[in-house]
């Protein structure tokens, strides 16, 4: 039932909690919240927060967590951006994206035709950009945390030297890459038994080389990860297997931090990531389109419904791919891109009832001018929240760790435009604005997202998922802005994506019912259904006035419980990934 074509399943069209008639209650807590794709990450946030530490300690303990208990997308090796609301007001940008090393070029990743080597850009030295979570944390915790480094760092240490218990949804991953932790003989004597078997649920993972590299950020902060030997040992090991990561492009590397990226859509402020990041640019691009729609009144998923979304990320696919980048190295159209008139003029060139042709929409013609990734979401009992991606691109980056330093390097570069009109790993064909250069940060998708109404926190949220991380951020908060969701129900609901190319709806199962899909067709669209996305991890904060009524009670047997209380925080994590766990207190 999950391979390629169209499988109809029954959805209710209004009102709709998704795919199931009932999801279980979000996660309730009075002081404090985190919500992340590994259990035992959450649970490290929530310790330091139960310890008198903010959303940003707490944020900053989830990070060196995952990478421990969470290794395929979790890391220190990799980059990401941070989203931060303060108690205070005040909002901002921390951007931690890998870049390029120093003798990175536009055609490394060509051969002698002009064509991509298959696989250069994936895995070993060669594919790795300049890791910046480190900084990034380092950067957080000074600014904005109230605990010392080595207290926050503790869990993930802690986790690291004694081990953790494995569960099937941990050796699930593992398993996607075994034949390659075979291959390499450092991987094998970490991820793999003695005798070279899988691990198994029930097995203890202990990895001493990363609590040691963990202990040594703990005691020396950034300098201890951007000098002396760890970047002295990862320069030995690319030069040995072929790469161009050096240790003064460890030293050399700097983080930014500037305002988040800001769109409103009916009432509500979303605040997101910019350039180097498309996440924000492009979900404000497809809100600013949708909000002229009743979203709400065409009903979710409805053919209609798809259609106008489908158009709608379609325009803000084609403008991601075609002109934003890196903003050190080149101009972004922001202020065209994220301008409500813009929208209006996509908005004038759908016709109802009848699909685009990706083909037949290019720069320079009207209106256009010539997925391993995890996320975290914390708040604390003061209003502080915090909302983080970071990745290290592919399962388990580019699965190679130097040697006695414990941790994945990336594989980053593949988000470069290896060569304009080739799909990347996520299938994105992107353009000369992202071309490789030295020291620049490659286009993401991430999209780490904060939504205020009347100023004040109502979500947090985002996704891993490559590509898709836009669209399932935005349509989580679609299911509950537009369609009335409750958060976990937002969370659990059947997802669709459009990315202008390849010229196709992605289709989770049953998130159209067989008559929608038919229409769809109708229409001129090509669907795919496909398994399951993403994992949105999501808090609510209860708003201050009670939800609106609902449908009609069922009587004496109906269900009760899990509507949101003011005031109250609510996590969502996304069963997609099962090892995950909203935790609060």
């Amino acid at each position: 039932m999950m391979g390629r074509g169209i499988v109809g399943g029954l959805v209710l069209l209004l009102p709709v909690t998704g795919a199931e008639a009932a999801s279980r209650p979000a996660v309730e807590a009075e002081h404090g919240m985190v919500v992340s794709s590994q259990r035992l990450a959450s649970e490290a946030g929530v310790e330091i927060l139960k310890a008198g530490g903010n959303a940003v300690d707490a944020a900053v303990a989830v990070g060196y967590a995952e990478a421990v208990v969470n290794p395929c997308c979790g890391n220190i090796g990799g980059g990401g951006f941070m989203v931060l609301h303060l108690a205070d007001g005040r909002d901002t940008f921390i951007n931690f994206r890998e870049t390029a090393p120093a003798a990175a070029g536009a055609n490394m990743y060509l051969d002698a035709q002009g064509n991509v080597v298959k696989g250069a850009s994936l895995f070993g030295y060669l594919a790795a950009g300049v890791p910046g979570t480190v900084l990034g944390l380092e950067t957080a915790l000074k600014e904005y945390g109230s605990l010392p480094r080595a207290r926050v760092m503790a869990p993930a240490i802690r986790l690291a030297r004694d081990g953790f218990v494995l569960t099937r949804a941990d050796t699930d991953i593992f398993d996607q890459r075994t034949d390659r932790f075979r291959a390499d003989p450092i991987l094998a004597a970490i991820f793999l038994r003695k005798d070279r078997t899988a691990l198994q649920p029930g097995d203890r993972l202990v990895q001493k080389d990363l609590a040691a590299t963990l202990d040594a950020i703990a005691k020396g902060g950034a300098d201890a990860f951007y000098k002396g030997r760890i970047p002295q040992a990862v320069e030995a090991a690319s030069r040995t297997h072929g790469g161009i990561l050096t240790a003064a492009d460890f030293a050399g590397y700097t983080v930014t931090e500037s305002a988040p990226l800001g769109c409103d859509y009916r009432g509500y402020h979303f605040l997101s990531a910019p350039p180097p990041s498309s996440g924000g640019v492009t979900m404000c691009e497809t809100l600013n389109i949708l909000e002229g729609y009743d979203m709400k009144a065409l009903g979710f998923h409805s053919a209609d419904a798809v259609h106008v979304m489908t158009e709608a990320m379609r325009h803000a696919y084609l403008d991601r791919n075609s002109y934003l980048g890196d903003p050190a190295f080149i101009t972004n159209p922001l202020d065209r891109l994220l301008s409500k008139d813009y929208a209006a003029q996509v908005r004038a060139t759908i016709p109802p009832g009848k699909a685009a042709v990706s083909q037949d929409l290019t720069p320079g013609v009207a209106p256009h001018e010539k997925m391993e990734t995890t996320h975290y979401s914390v708040v604390d009992q003061a209003g502080n929240a915090a909302s983080v991606t970071y990745t290290i691109n592919g399962l388990f980056g580019a699965v190679v760790i130097a040697d006695h330093t414990g941790f994945f390097l990336n594989d980053e570069m593949d988000d470069f435009t290896t060569k304009v009109g080739v799909p990347n790993l996520f299938g994105l064909v992107q353009g000369a604005a992202n071309a490789i250069a030295p020291g620049k940060r490659p286009l993401s998708s991430m999209s780490p997202t904060l939504v205020t109404k009347d100023g004040k926190i109502f979500l947090v949220l985002g996704s891993p998922g490559g590509s898709r991380i836009i669209t399932i951020t935005l349509e989580t908060a679609l299911n509950i802005i537009d369609y009335g969701m409750e958060p976990q129900e937002a969370v659990d609901a059947p997802r669709i994506h459009h990315q202008w190319l390849p010229d196709e709806i992605d289709l989770e199962p049953w998130s159209v019912s067989p008559d929608s899909a038919k229409l769809l067709t109708g229409m001129g669209y090509k669907l795919v259904l496909q398994t399951p996305w993403g994992a949105a991890e999501l808090i609510a904060i209860g708003p201050d006035k009670p939800a609106g009524t609902g449908p009609t009670s069922s009587g004496n047997d109906s269900s009760v419980g899990g509507k949101m209380r003011p005031g109250l925080r609510y996590g969502a994590n996304d069963d997609r990934r099962p090892a995950g766990a909203a935790v609060g207190y």
